[in-house]
């Protein structure tokens, strides 16, 4: 019986860690992957985390890892399943079976890339489809790439792109970008970034890769076709609430319901970082989310243990 268990290892994951570490609960971290860090991995440069200006998201999240590390938080790899309440305690069910129980939990389980749902998009993914710009940009160096999305992800995408390949379409829907204003003064600045306005994506096709994409106008829905040698999507987030949904209460959109003090609608579980109900979804939140879940989790024990 854990005092904490903290289910995910991103940045309000490990957050949560150290603060619960320090506070000196017996806790546990569950990662379903090997690597803790989550989305930041993936980013190639973080410039507006407070005193870190510039900094590689991998080495960010390797830091981030350092930390609880140093502080002999116990990690263990599993794919979490499902959230039981029993009363007094919360078990955790594991795809391989076994069964973790803690006092309370910390869900920060964050988020994961959106995808389009068209034809040919599954069957081209790694062969030309990709979620990460950062993470494939390499494979594409010189090659002609389209960008799916008007979010500051896209944009960012489009710039990264830009610098190594010899051309970028942004692909978006609407007639304006909603990402933020400095991004899009960049992405303008790029004279290799193209913007197709007024446009969907309603196909991905190919050979063994993916050569074009197939555009639908929102406007006429006529369509054309885009020779291209990739395309990478940034189309928005799913927050991985699939295990919790059923036993813990969700918006629409399937984000846990918790407010700022990360306390959701059944007691003993908290929820932190991009898998909540927020405002705002960025390293410097989800770092804070794990500072406060860990608060409203002390506060439960403590009431409990004085009952």
């Amino acid at each position: 019986m854990y005092d904490l268990i903290i289910i995910g290892s991103g940045p309000a994951g490990l957050s949560a860690a150290v603060y619960g570490s320090r506070a000196g609960l017996d806790l546990l971290v569950l990662e379903a992957k090997p690597m803790s860090g989550g989305q930041v991995l993936n980013t190639y440069e973080v410039d507006n985390y407070l005193g870190m200006p510039g900094i590689n998201g991998f080495d960010m999240g390797m830091k981030f890892k350092e930390h609880a590390d140093n502080l002999g938080v116990p990690f263990q790899t599993a794919q979490v399943t499902a959230v039981v309440d029993k009363g007094q305690s919360r078990q955790v069910k594991t795809a391989d079976g076994t069964i973790y129980e803690a006092r309370a939990l910390i869900l920060a389980a964050g988020a994961e890339h959106a995808t389009l749902g068209v034809p040919g998009e599954e069957e081209y993914k790694g062969k030309g489809v990709s979620y990460c710009a950062t993470c494939d940009g390499a494979f594409f160096r010189g090659r002609s790439v389209a960008v799916v999305g008007g979010g500051d992800v896209a944009v960012e995408d489009a710039i990264y792109l830009a610098r190594m390949c010899k051309k970028v379409w942004l692909i978006h829907r609407r007639d304006s970008l909603r990402a933020a204003k400095s991004l899009q003064k960049k992405l303008m600045a790029c004279e290799n970034v193209e913007i197709l306005w007024n446009r969907t994506v309603k196909s991905v096709s190919g050979s063994d890769l993916a050569e074009k994409v197939t555009l639908r106008s929102t406007v006429d829905q006529s369509e054309e076709e885009l020779s291209v040698e990739g395309v990478f999507i940034a189309v928005g987030m799913h927050p991985n609430t699939e295990p919790f949904s059923e036993n813990i209460p969700c918006d629409e959109r399937g984000y846990v319901l918790a407010g700022e003090d990360c306390v959701t609608r059944v007691p003993g579980v908290f929820a932190a970082g991009d898998i909540r109900t927020k405002q705002v979804r960025q390293i410097i939140t989800a770092v804070a989310d794990g500072a406060c879940a860990v608060a409203s989790a002390e506060q439960y024990l403590n009431a409990q243990e004085a009952l």
